[in-house]
């Protein structure tokens, strides 16, 4: 099985962690931590490549380090893990990493707002199990006020 686990930071991200080592063996499954930065100017002109944009240069670094410390805790129970830090628009770069890694499910969290923030929340999570290919899970995690 494959798995490709959305994040967006550590805090979140720990709930998706835990459920995805509740529910699935290490045998024979691997799983893909991708972080997605997304930038300011969502299309990119011509004439500059796709994904170049140097205004997240200084949050390489940190989307680095977080996909690779889920992927250490992932590591130390046995899961064969990938790491992935992309430049993009979030929503289609999960579904095309989705699309071409092949994955079986695809984990991403959604942030429990209460009141009006619950009707701006999950746009990623909503956007990625409409479209993906494969299953989907969203674990969701509750900000308190």
């Amino acid at each position: 099985m494959k798995i490709l686990i959305g994040m967006d930071d550590l805090k979140f991200s720990e709930d998706v962690i835990r459920s995805v080592v509740g529910q699935f063996r290490t045998e024979n499954t691997e799983v893909l931590v991708m972080h997605v930065l997304q930038p300011v100017e969502p299309v990119a002109p011509p004439e500059m490549a796709q994904g170049y944009a140097p205004e997240l240069e200084d949050q390489k670094k940190p989307a680095h380090a977080l996909v690779e410390r889920a992927a250490d805790e992932l590591r130390r129970v046995g899961f064969k893990t990938h790491t992935a830090v992309e430049i993009g628009d979030v929503q289609e770069s999960i579904l095309d990493a989705a699309a071409k890694w092949d994955a079986d499910l695809v984990v991403v969290g959604s942030h429990g707002h209460r009141g009006i923030e619950c009707l701006l929340l999950g746009s990623v999570a909503e956007s990625v199990a409409r479209h993906a290919k494969c299953s989907v899970e969203i674990v969701r995690t509750v900000v308190s006020s």
